[in-house]
C-alpha cells in the first residue's frame, strides 16, 4: 500500500511535472493517465492558438501533479 508522500509518489508527482498523466500512468491507473494527457494536451494545444484554454490548461496540469502525490492504493 503507498502511502501519500512515499518515494513511489514523488516520483509520480514529478514524471506528471513534465508530462500530464505520465505520474498516473507509472502508479498503473491508465484511465485516470489517458484522460488528464487527453484534457490537458488539448487545451494547451488550442491554447497556443486562442490563448484563453492555458487558463484551464495549468490548473489541469497542477491537478495531475497533486493527484499523483496524493494518491493513496486503497485495498
Amino acid at each position: 500500500m503507498s502511502k501519500v508522500g512515499s518515494a513511489g509518489n514523488v516520483i509520480a508527482a514529478v514524471c506528471s511535472f513534465f508530462w500530464p498523466g505520465l505520474g498516473q500512468l507509472v502508479q498503473g491507473r491508465i484511465m485516470a493517465a489517458f484522460l488528464f494527457f487527453a484534457f490537458t494536451g488539448a487545451c494547451y494545444g488550442v491554447g497556443a492558438i486562442l490563448f484563453f484554454p492555458l487558463f484551464i490548461a495549468l490548473p489541469l496540469h497542477l491537478w495531475s501533479i497533486v493527484n499523483a502525490a496524493r494518491y493513496t492504493r486503497g485495498d
